[in-house]
């Protein structure tokens, strides 16, 4: 084999070259990119007129995922979900629930969704702003890209104690940029407060009609939500983790298609992300190195890898990652075909979704992530 095969060309040269004709230089140890990480939290207001905007979100929080899940380089996602203004809740607390800390662990996301209720109470805009800031682990890294999501269709003004300016300010200091969304109508008085909490702390505004989500059947739905079933079975659940984990996996499943069909679709190309990560699964936390399959005891495999050689183990989790990438390019075929008949359909009746709640928050996020460095797929 020739030498200039195994040797680049740049260094062939330097070897190459008479002694004392240039200096060489210390060749430096690659350096290993570490995943970028997007921090989204999401406050929903749940008082009693709110029914839309939490079946919205409910039902398009795969939408989003799906969106961001085009970013190159391809971000980590962590969600966190905060709902305020339920009657139930409690008054010390400014009538507002952490629903979950960040996570990545979207079917726990969709499970606390599914579980909002509107209930009417008072919101308190800025106490919620002010609780994702103090409660919340944000990233550090500066080139992390923080992103909050505050939803309400009230004057946003009623917290003396937690003014929404301050908590905008204090926002952006912090690196977090606000995306206010007014649940009502532009023109509304109320709603120039809404534009001022995401001006301030440099978010996007948006106002929409919470009940305007767009909801249209394809005929590819049924065979993503067929997919989306022998996904799960590519997964291997280990310990009391991986029960809980598979049992929340299944749930999600069935509350997204009981939700629509075309949510149950969006789901079923959400698992086929790499957003969609479970730390339960002895595939996913094994890719990430947060374990080693040699100190996995044989009580938390499930039955069928007990008793195995750890050649044998190793086998069937590649096998199933195997099975895995098989049925996620499977899914990602189908998705392809079914936004475009979804784009021709709505081409077709003339409808628009624009003013929707997952068209807001997507196009505030794509425009804050590329702003952030991150490219977008077509």
């Amino acid at each position: 084999m020739k030498l200039r095969t195994l040797i680049p060309a740049a260094l062939l040269g330097a070897l190459l070259a008479p002694v004392g004709a240039q200096e060489t230089v210390p060749l430096k140890p690659a350096v290993k990119q570490e995943v970028r990480t997007i921090d989204l939290c999401i406050c929903l207001d749940v008082s009693g007129s709110m029914k839309g905007l939490i079946h919205s979100a409910r039902s398009r929080i795969w939408s989003i995922v799906n969106d961001l899940a085009l970013a190159k380089p391809s971000p980590r996602l962590r969600v966190a979900l905060y709902s305020y203004g339920g009657a139930s809740y409690d008054a010390t607390a400014g009538y507002i629930r952490l629903e979950t800390a960040f996570t990545e662990d979207l079917d726990l996301v969709s499970q606390k969704l599914f579980k909002l209720g509107a209930t009417g109470s008072v919101e308190l805009v800025g106490g919620v702003m002010r609780r994702a800031l103090d409660d919340l682990q944000w990233q550090t890294r500066t080139d992390a890209l923080k992103l909050m999501i505050v939803a309400g269709n009230e004057t946003a003004n009623q917290d003396p104690r937690n003014p929404y300016e301050d908590m905008a300010r204090k926002s952006i200091q912090r690196g977090i940029m606000v995306n206010a969304i007014y649940c009502g109508n532009q023109s509304d008085a109320i709603a120039n407060e809404w534009r001022r909490i995401s001006a301030l702390s440099d978010g996007h505004f948006a106002a929409i009609d919470q009940h305007g989500t767009v909801d249209i059947t394809s005929p590819f739905d049924k065979e993503l939500a067929q997919l989306s079933g022998a996904l799960n079975k590519t997964y291997i659940a280990f310990g009391a983790k991986g029960r809980v984990g598979q049992k929340r996996q299944s749930l999600a499943d069935n509350d997204a298609e009981s939700a629509s069909a075309n949510t149950g679709a969006l789901r079923a190309v959400s698992k086929s992300n790499k957003q969609y990560y479970n730390s339960w699964c002895l595939a996913d936390a094994l890719e990430r190195k947060q374990i080693k399959l040699e100190d996995v005891k044989e009580k938390d495999l499930p039955e069928y890898m007990r008793g195995k050689t750890m050649e044998e183990k190793k086998a069937i989790v590649t096998a199933k990652r195997a099975e895995r990438a098989q049925v996620k390019s499977k899914i990602t075929e189908i998705s392809k075909k079914r936004a475009a008949w979804l784009a021709a359909e709505l081409k077709r009746r003339g409808a628009a979704s624009e003013k929707s709640f997952d068209a807001a928050v997507r196009k505030a996020l794509r425009t804050q992530a590329t702003a952030k460095g991150y490219q977008f797929d077509k």
